[in-house]
């Protein structure tokens, strides 16, 4: 009775701003069976179920119910790749990557850095008046999203009708999501999926050079992505692209902030960013768990056996606070020499978008701590989001003195 309690703990949200003890506790029992699903959270574990093919991200229930019910795909259309297994998955997330990455596309991210610099730039010159903002809506939430637009083709003019439906889709990962929340979802889904049908036709009618008009025109070896395929990828994009970025942002600025001798430090010297960030990923990640995984045989793990069927959580966030894999983990250290973190997942569902989201949040530290002068929190714990599954401050309202201007100006 007090193992189940742990992960229920861990679900509550009291517990939301400092999990962290709980998943010490968690981890006393690397699989633990909670309410007919097994919960992993040891470091070792985690990958080795990260990289098994016997897990599946297809849930049965979606199968019988004829089509998912997760917040990663849309009512009435295919899986999107995040939710699919091999060959399928291997196809489709193939065909966006030849778009978005190397080896077709290498320079398409790295070429935004400019564009990003100037969304940075502006959006804390903004801040030259004031004294006090809130990092969430005042930056971390406006520079990913305008960022995914741009990459996209989606009009930022938009943004207000597409928050709301991602904001119901997100809601839905959550474990302790009921059918109030699947409701939501099935409407935001709808809304959004027509929306995106409209805006690909206009891009098969009129290309340019965005994302979205590249998957609409392949023509590809290995064959075009389906219309539904298409739509389904282009919603994983738009809603992933900004919402876990926003949460890496905002706890960057709160871990900077916490630990004084760090934002010093990388003020002084920017390059810094680079190994601190990937400590970051590990230390505080935006995706804490993978809340549905299927297993699709019996599995012997940490000697307990996962039968075929079961449904299994993955919760990365307590597997890379492991001692048992990283010294002192608890420690936040942009030197640690060990950076295999799971902060984007692993195996075939590694993070897609993990080079754009690296580098949003690289520019976006370097320049608040180079710019904001005597930044401090104004609430220590600030209020969290409710998911459990994507763990960020709801607001991070920060003080400061006064705005420098950009270095090199």
């Amino acid at each position: 009775m007090a193992e189940t309690s742990v992960f229920a703990r861990i679900l509550d949200y009291a517990n939301r701003a400092d999990p962290y003890p709980l998943y010490a506790e968690l981890r006393e029992t690397p699989v633990l069976r909670v309410d007919g699903r097994y919960v992993v959270s040891t470091y070792r574990e985690v990958v080795e179920l990260l990289h098994d093919p016997r897990i599946s991200s297809i849930r049965e229930e979606d199968v019988a119910g004829g089509g998912p019910s997760d917040g990663e795909s849309l009512p009435g259309l295919p899986p999107a790749f995040i939710r699919r297994d091999p060959p399928d998955h291997d196809r489709v997330r193939r065909v966006a990557m030849r778009h978005f990455g190397p080896p077709r596309s290498p320079g398409r991210v790295e070429g935004m850095r400019g564009a990003l610099s100037e969304i940075v730039t502006g959006l804390i010159d903004g801040f030259a008046d004031r004294t006090r903002v809130d990092v969430v809506d005042d930056f971390a939430y406006p520079l990913p999203v305008t960022a995914i637009c741009r990459l996209l083709g989606v009009p930022t003019e938009d943004e207000p009708r597409f928050r709301v439906w991602a904001a119901a889709l997100v809601e839905a990962i959550d474990p302790r999501a009921g059918e109030a929340t699947q409701r939501r979802r099935v409407e935001a889904g709808l809304e959004l999926r027509a929306y995106l049908d409209e805006l690909a036709e206009a891009r098969l009618r009129q290309p340019s050079g965005d994302l979205l008009s590249a998957l609409v025109t392949d023509d590809g070896v290995e064959g075009a992505m389906s219309r539904d395929e298409l739509l389904s990828t282009a919603s994983l994009l738009l809603v992933a692209g900004h919402e876990t970025t926003v949460n890496l942002i905002t706890n960057g600025m709160l871990t900077l902030l916490r630990h004084p001798a760090e934002l010093d430090r990388l003020r002084r010297d920017p390059g810094r960013v680079v190994p601190l960030v990937e400590e970051l990923l590990r230390y505080e990640p935006p995706v804490q768990m993978l809340p549905q995984r299927t297993a699709l045989d019996d599995i012997e793990i940490a000697g307990t056996t996962i039968p075929k069927g079961a449904t299994i959580t993955l919760v990365l966030a307590a597997a890379d606070r492991d001692p048992g894999h990283f010294p002192d983990p608890d420690r936040f250290d942009p030197d640690r020499a060990d950076k295999e973190h799971l902060g984007f997942g692993g195996g075939i569902h590694f993070c897609f978008g993990a080079p754009l989201a690296r580098l949003e949040t690289r520019l976006a530290l370097s320049a608040l701590a180079s710019r904001l002068e005597n930044p401090r929190l104004v609430a220590d714990p600030p209020p969290y989001r409710e998911n459990v599954a994507l763990r960020g401050p709801r607001h991070l309202l920060i003080e400061f003195d006064g705005v420098a201007p950009p270095p090199g100006t």
